[in-house]
């Protein structure tokens, strides 16, 4: 499992999280401006809206990666509309409850002498508070995989309608070494060396005369044993 894949699984799992803290404050606060007021806040209706909608297809998107090859909610393309889809209710709802919580509770939670009061006072800054994470951890998550899948793209590897967990965002640059096993060489045969043929320039080599003979005979001088006369010894 690479990187990306573990933040992945890490940010949809505390978003789903954070919809569930969401969504009961935000039905808690209608319950009680409807039985006193008889009206709705908007950050509420919003909160609840973003928190099922994260509630049901989140939780789907984890679970279907897993299960599943090849699902179109795991699609990067289809990941990263849905996310932006996602983080821009969040935002809306952060938005809504740090306006409604400056007009309704504008020096904070200091109604001590009525606890319910001050009990909604609370949760309209817990509803702001996990609204904004949500927003935040979605809106990081969605720049960084848009970002990643950007640079794997331009470097070749088309990933939009492949998973997280499938792609392969940054591909080494260096090609794998080919290793040959024990035993196997290659077919490929070493230059071998041609010898250059002589040329012939047409001029006999003769053999060089130096001028000295060697006598055939030697002569011997006599001795009184052959009665004085010479005789040639052959040679």
């Amino acid at each position: 499992m690479g990187v990306i894949s573990g933040v992945r699984i890490a940010v949809l799992a505390l978003s789903t999280i954070f919809s569930i803290v969401v969504l009961g404050l935000a039905a808690h606060l209608i319950w009680l401006t409807i039985q006193y007021d008889n009206y709705y806040l908007i950050f509420c209706a919003l909160g609840i809206a973003a928190a099922v909608l994260s509630l049901v297809t989140l939780p789907v998107m984890l679970v279907t990666d897993f299960v599943r090859r090849g699902a179109f909610t795991s699609m990067i393309v289809v990941e990263l509309v849905w996310l932006f889809i996602l983080w821009v209710l969040w935002v809306a709802t952060a938005g809504e409850a740090v306006s409604a919580s400056n007009y309704y509770f504008t020096y904070g939670c200091i109604y001590t002498e009525d606890p319910l009061v001050n009990q909604a006072c609370h949760e309209f800054q817990a509803v702001e508070a996990f609204a904004f994470l949500n927003f935040i951890i979605l809106l990081l998550y969605t720049v960084f995989l848009l970002i990643s899948a950007l640079v794997a793209t331009s470097r070749g590897n088309g990933i939009w309608l492949s998973s997280v967990k499938e792609s392969t965002f940054f591909p080494s640059s260096n090609p794998p070494v080919q290793q040959h096993p024990m035993g196997q060489y290659d077919n490929t045969l070493a230059p071998q060396h041609q010898a250059v043929p002589q040329q012939y320039t047409g001029a006999p080599v003769q053999p060089q005369y130096t001028g000295s003979t060697v006598p055939s005979q030697q002569p011997y001088s006599g001795s009184p044993a052959n009665g004085g006369r010479s005789q040639a010894i052959p040679v």
